[in-house]
């Protein structure tokens, strides 16, 4: 069936058809089954991970949840990782819960990358030797 519907030869009326079956035979709630009828017939349902990807966002930050992507070379203590996450803490406002993602990249050498909500912290010794070697070449 996923195979007919995604299927852009398919005719909307078909495929609207076989949504209409598919939503009322796993009983969706209607407002559900309405957006999934919608997407097939404005042609849109390759957009339908994007729409709840979307959505997962906005009900994140209706929740209050900040994301928080932290990059290390190696990967952090249970000790680090428990300060790091009192730190990072201490930037919300009240109501706000982290959504810490840690992640490791040898290629950055050490330090740490901090990306919470809107703000980018890169302490990366592959950046700070970046930015010191564009000075020196300017310099020199």
């Amino acid at each position: 069936m996923a195979a007919s519907i995604l299927n852009p030869f398919t005719k909307r009326s078909v495929k609207v058809k076989s949504l209409n079956e598919l939503t009322a035979k796993e009983k969706l709630s209607p407002l559900t089954a309405n957006l999934i009828n919608l997407l097939a017939e404005n042609g849109r349902l390759t957009s339908t991970p994007a729409v709840i990807a979307a959505f997962a966002t906005m009900m994140s930050v209706h929740r209050g949840e900040v994301p928080c992507t932290v990059t290390t070379a190696s990967a952090l203590d249970e000790a680090t990782l428990s300060e790091l996450k009192t730190v990072l803490n201490s930037f919300l406002a009240k109501g706000q819960v982290l959504q810490l993602k840690v992640k490791t990249d040898p290629s950055i050498m050490g330090g740490m990358i901090v990306r919470i909500g809107e703000r980018y912290v890169d302490m990366s010794a592959k950046t700070k030797i970046q930015k010191l070697s564009k000075a020196m070449r300017e310099v020199f």
